[in-house]
């Protein structure tokens, strides 16, 4: 008889628990990969029950007065007045909950603070609409942007349907790479408006403030792929900028950042390489786009004399990078097609600076205009490279091409 009970209510129980496992993946908090994260999460957790014990004595009380003391049953009210038991109760009882939850949820906002001893250091700039991560110490950066996919299913009357597409807006071109079980430190900041850098995984949201740098720490102890979101209105595109993190295994990570050193032409010092403030750039990716200028610039001055000069890109060439640039930096404000958003983002398809001086679309392009970002991070190559594609596509035969020298003089 017992085991036939036992079967009954394990059957009965079944759906309920499958359902539980359910609401808590989809509705609930993750419990992450972090420590941090973890410890967030049982203090989410026991807040949680804490408020349904609390919510339960309370709607108790309130159905049993209901019932117990209603008009049928107690046609003539009580008369009485205040209760100092009662009074003192109800002031030192919410007085003890609150101090019980606040001990243990301040020692956990301490140590998500305390970002002392960090081995790497990775400063996170957000833009309209894109992510820029640099680190520190190792002359590599990249900047993150919505995936081509992504981007092309969300543009209107596109006829892709977003479910056909795999991580439909939560996938970038170059995913942050990151090493396990090593104390990482981020340098968040902005460089237009507020953004706010969040990866549920991590338990990290901080906001990117323009002209401020907060800070933030995590330790991953699981390698894997991670997602998050910018988690401010920023602005028309807040929802096409998330975050991919990478974790990889630390000797992974140290091959992966020497190669990121060798594309982006940093010199590696013969000596042994610091302790301290280890750095990666862009994962690996065969559409990783070609990194930005900033630390190329820097490095050739410090390069060996005998280094070739780069050898001058013909007209095709130009229109083929120009088409990377394009989709990676242009296309979220203009469409892959060219068309603009107007009022704010006007048609590139026989427009005034697409088919105008080429000084004066150069300008454009490193300056910016009302909502449109400046682009001056970007290499001069690049910045060549994306005019001469915009001038030369969409249905635009200017026939003329821009040169790295013009960019260059023009800053």
């Amino acid at each position: 008889m017992r085991t036939l009970w036992t079967l009954v209510m394990t059957l009965l129980a079944t759906p309920f628990a499958a359902f539980a496992e359910e609401a808590r993946s989809k509705y609930n908090m993750p419990p992450g990969v972090t420590a941090i994260s973890r410890e967030v999460y049982d203090l989410h957790m026991l807040i949680f029950y804490v408020c349904c014990v609390i919510g339960a004595l309370v709607f108790g009380v309130m159905i049993y007065s209901i019932i117990k003391h209603r008009r049928s049953v107690h046609p003539t009210p009580a008369n009485f007045h205040e209760s100092t038991t009662v009074e003192i109760l109800w002031t030192i009882v919410p007085f003890v909950i609150l101090v019980g939850m606040a001990i243990p949820a301040a020692g956990t906002l301490i140590k998500m603070e305390d970002t002392r001893n960090a081995e790497l250091s990775v400063k996170v700039t957000g833009y309209q609409w894109k992510w820029n991560y640099e680190y520190m110490g190792e002359g590599v950066s990249f900047f993150s942007t919505l995936a081509a996919d992504s981007n092309k299913a969300r543009q209107l009357h596109s006829g892709i349907d977003p479910a056909s597409v795999p991580n439909y807006l939560l996938d970038v071109d170059n995913p942050l790479v990151l090493p396990t079980n090593v104390k990482i430190r981020f340098l968040i900041t902005a460089n237009d408006v507020i953004h706010a850098w969040w990866v549920p995984d991590f338990a990290i949201k901080k906001d990117a403030i323009p002209g401020f740098v907060n800070e933030i720490w995590t330790r991953i102890d699981q390698a894997g792929t991670y997602r998050g979101v910018c988690a401010e209105l920023c602005g028309r595109d807040h929802g096409f900028m998330p975050i991919v993190v990478k974790a990889v295994d630390p000797a992974q990570f140290k091959q992966w950042l020497a190669d990121q050193k060798k594309a982006q032409g940093v010199q590696v010092a013969s000596a042994a390489p610091p302790t301290g403030n280890m750095a990666p750039s862009a994962p690996p990716s065969e559409n990783t786009p070609s990194p930005p200028s900033t630390n190329k610039t820097e490095v050739a001055a410090a390069a060996a004399p005998a280094a070739a000069a780069p050898a001058k890109m013909s007209k095709d060439d130009l229109i083929k990078q120009g088409e990377k640039v394009y989709q990676a930096n242009c296309s979220a404000c203009h469409q892959a097609n060219g068309q603009g958003l107007p009022p704010n983002f006007p048609s590139l398809v026989g427009g005034k600076i697409s088919t105008g001086p080429i000084d004066g679309h150069i300008k454009q392009v490193l300056n910016g205009k009302g909502l449109m970002t400046p682009f001056k991070h970007l290499s001069d190559d690049d910045i060549a490279a994306v005019v001469t594609y915009e001038r030369n596509s969409f249905g635009n035969k200017v026939g003329d091409q821009a040169s790295p020298d013009q960019v260059k003089s023009a800053r």
